[in-house]
């Protein structure tokens, strides 16, 4: 499961109003409509819910990859995406990241939002969740969501694959970093905001916060090859070794770090992974040189119209009048 921007654009039917049965049709149609393997259909269609979280998760990751990536030369356009996923690239390594990310996150707050008819709020024992369900509060239920997420990937043994163990490690770092955004968050309940009852319970990191870190992952991301380990006499990952002390001995990426088997193009041109950043618009003083590849940008002036002077009139709608300004748009030649 990662995103190959296919999905995004499928239009599912939505669960109006009718009977089980009927729901439970559209259900399966949605699951079929998925980009998934057979055990993933299976589980598709068994679990009532999740075909709609899969989408989520597939929009979620598209645009917060796409949001990252707006100011360099691989924007994260769904053209090439395909072609992308097949090589071992940093950029693949972030795809994998972000789409295991999206879907954990997703599939958390689907829980959470009684959107999943398996799972319901967070019941972790240290929290007493059931007296802040009381309160009309649900916690985001990263348990359920891990514990599926790894049935639905399927993770086995990978032998001596050296792409499908970084598959897997890009994978579990998208995991981790939701993981680690997981925070508890506690309210008071009584008079006058004394705290004679206090509720807490598990809330996700908005997922802006997880795709920053993926993307300082991303800029510090390690280049790795296998290596056998004597000791336990399988191969490992392993890249350049981190510190001095040891030079005859490989270092084993860490589990929160990014790794790539395979230098990345540079994205200028077009090719069968991207567009290439002809006509990509820039900033002057910030990133021209490096996106327009040492081309040279064009700058353009135009008229923007935007809301201004804008007063409250009484009682309850806003006045603005319309003002022009000039706008000067830099874009990177061809």
């Amino acid at each position: 499961f990662s995103l190959t921007g296919k999905e995004a654009l499928t239009h599912f039917p939505s669960l109006g109003p009718s009977t089980n049965s009927a729901q439970g049709k559209v259900h399966v149609k949605q699951c079929d409509l998925l980009k998934l393997s057979r055990k993933q259909k299976r589980l598709c269609r068994r679990e009532p819910g999740l075909a709609e979280t899969l989408r989520d998760a597939i929009r979620l990751g598209i645009m917060e990859c796409q949001y990252q990536f707006r100011s360099e030369r691989w924007n994260c356009s769904l053209e090439g995406r395909t072609s992308l996923l097949k090589r071992g690239f940093k950029e693949t390594a972030f795809l994998y990241a972000v789409s295991s990310a999206a879907l954990t996150h997703s599939l958390a707050r689907a829980c959470s939002a009684g959107r999943m008819e398996r799972c319901t709020c967070d019941d972790s024992p240290d929290l007493e969740n059931r007296k802040a369900w009381q309160w009309g509060v649900c916690g985001d239920n990263l348990k359920y969501s891990t514990k599926f997420l790894k049935k639905f990937l399927g993770q086995k043994r990978i032998g001596k694959d050296l792409r499908a163990k970084v598959d897997i490690h890009n994978t579990n770092v998208g995991i981790k970093a939701v993981k680690n955004g997981l925070k508890t968050t506690c309210k008071c309940h009584g008079v006058s905001g004394s705290c004679a009852v206090r509720t807490c319970w598990k809330q996700l990191s908005p997922f802006h916060e997880i795709g920053r870190l993926l993307k300082l992952r991303y800029d510090d991301a390690v280049k790795v090859f296998s290596t056998t380990n004597d000791a336990v006499g399988h191969s490992e990952l392993a890249g350049p070794q981190r510190h001095s002390h040891s030079p005859k001995h490989p270092a084993s990426p860490r589990s929160t770090d990014l790794v790539y088997v395979e230098d990345s193009p540079s994205f200028c041109r077009p090719s069968k992974y991207s567009l290439g950043t002809a006509g990509r618009t820039c900033s002057r003083e910030g990133n021209c040189d490096s996106m327009c590849c040492g081309r040279g940008y064009n700058t353009q002036s135009r008229l923007v119209t935007f809301s201004c002077h804008c007063q409250v009139q009484w009682c309850c709608y806003v006045e603005c009048q319309q003002c022009m300004q000039e706008e000067v748009v830099y874009s990177c030649k061809q």
